[in-house]
């Protein structure tokens, strides 16, 4: 049965966020133990992957090069364009706050699933997530207005206790725990996590379901609005990346797309502004449909590149051919 939901993992991201849609008061309900799920799924995920590769490919520049881009220049243009088309206070602020925010956890899953590096993928996520607080902390100092104020022991705290506790504990189960029973306890437990990452779309879209109900046009411009910021963070990730190839490219799109927002509800909580809850809700339905567009976009995107490099060396072997004659 897990196996089966894992195979169709993609389409029961999309069927979660529509089902959390329709049913408001269960997604409410699910909504304040998603901080826990979270924590259990980036330990899940954590002690899945080759430590000693893992912190190879951590010691890479290319990878914190990555982390920059992902959270530094993300800032920069998505804040911009949002200030040149007049958001509002609380609606930048919401947007600095998703800019900021590291890979989802789930990313390395998702990349597999559809045929992309998942220790790399776990690495990028790793690495945008170190750096999230800084970039997060300045974000709130250039935006947050006076209503809204940062608590940077509460925030200390909370970072402590959902970024670095679960690599803690995963360092440590590596340092005391043989591999042999860690990998088969692991082999265990990432049967269930296809069920914990679908525990967010679910449980996040409620809020999105609210606003919706008070003002069609208001849900519908936040929708747009999510859908517009995971649009502009793939399409840059990917054309910032595909010099290195068609999979890095696609890696680096759906690696900035998928952003953790709930861990940076759970760090930075009322500090955000009335806008990020809503933005964040309404963000999951794009932010889930990714996988499957990132399917269909490989298989068109490599066929287009083996019928332009098989046309290229047509005119070689023609040319060779003429001059042997």
């Amino acid at each position: 049965m897990l196996s089966l939901l894992s195979k169709h993992s993609s389409s029961l991201l999309i069927f979660a966020a529509i089902m959390g849609f329709l049913f408001p008061s269960a997604s409410a309900e699910l909504f304040p133990f998603l901080p826990y799920v979270l924590f259990c799924l980036m330990l899940f995920t954590l002690i899945g992957m080759h430590q000693g590769m893992l912190i190879k490919l951590l010691a890479k520049a290319e990878i914190w090069l990555y982390a920059l881009f992902h959270s530094i220049v993300l800032s920069v243009i998505s804040c911009t364009i949002a200030f040149l088309l007049d958001a509002s206070n609380s609606l930048l602020l919401a947007i600095s706050a998703v800019a900021a925010t590291g890979s989802l956890f789930a990313t390395p899953a998702i990349a597999r699933s559809v045929g992309l590096e998942p220790l790399k993928a776990m690495a990028m996520t790793i690495a945008s997530t170190l750096l999230m607080p800084a970039v997060l902390y300045i974000n709130l100092l250039l935006f947050q207005d006076d209503s809204v104020t940062l608590d940077l022991s509460s925030y200390i705290q909370r970072l402590l206790i959902f970024i670095f506790g679960p690599m803690l504990f995963s360092a440590l189960c590596y340092r005391f725990v043989p591999h042999q029973v860690l990998h088969r306890i692991h082999g265990k437990l990432s049967q269930f996590t296809i069920l914990l990452v679908l525990a967010f779309p679910f449980g996040l879209i409620g809020s999105f379901r609210e606003t919706f109900d008070q003002s069609v046009s208001s849900g519908v411009f936040y929708l747009l609005t999510g859908l517009a910021i995971c649009a502009l963070y793939f399409i840059a990730g990917y054309f910032c990346y595909r010099r290195l190839g068609i999979n890095d490219g696609l890696l680096a799109a759906i690696t900035s797309a998928n952003r953790n927002t709930l861990l940076t509800f759970t760090v930075a909580g009322s500090y955000l502004g009335p806008d990020f809850l809503i933005l964040m809700a309404a963000m999951q339905l794009p932010t889930y449909c990714l996988p499957m567009l990132v399917k269909s976009l490989s298989r068109r995107l490599k066929k287009a590149e083996s019928f332009s490099t098989a046309e290229s060396t047509v005119p070689e072997h023609s040319a060779t051919k003429s001059e042997v004659n």
